[in-house]
């Protein structure tokens, strides 16, 4: 499989944590990464085959809120595109107490709250609605 898993997602933000990154760039360069090569594998093979992506749980990444970033988009994509997500987008771990906006911009904070699909509002992760959109 070409691309990136969830786990190895999760390696790589790790390790981008570890230098020093931010968590808006681990976003962008991660769990977007994650969500376009998904989408990339869909389009191709599936969104059966895409879910594969998700099978293996990613490592803690020392970060709960990506950590709750990665299961939310589990989630999200299981529910959109009718495919049983693995038992670890459900564990205790997967949640974080201290609510990541995205977005780096306050005032957008309020329409996050909104716009936030079920799966990520429900572990602290709040997102605009274009977050998830690609093109």
């Amino acid at each position: 499989m070409r691309g990136l898993t969830a786990a190895g997602a999760a390696i790589q933000a790790r390790q981008m944590l570890d230098e020093g990154e931010s968590l808006l760039v681990v976003w962008r360069y991660c769990l977007v990464q994650l969500l376009d090569d998904y989408t990339s594998e869909a389009r191709r093979a599936g969104a059966g085959q895409a879910s594969r992506r998700f099978e293996e749980e990613p490592p803690p990444t020392g970060s709960a809120e990506v950590d709750a970033g990665l299961a939310a988009l589990a989630e999200h994509l299981a529910r959109r595109d009718d495919w049983s997500a693995s038992a670890w987008v459900r564990a205790a771990g997967r949640y974080t107490q201290h609510w990541w906006f995205v977005t780096p911009l306050k005032g957008m904070h309020a329409t996050a709250m909104q716009q936030s699909p079920p799966s990520f509002r429900k572990r602290g992760v709040f997102i605009t609605a274009d977050a998830l959109s690609r093109v």
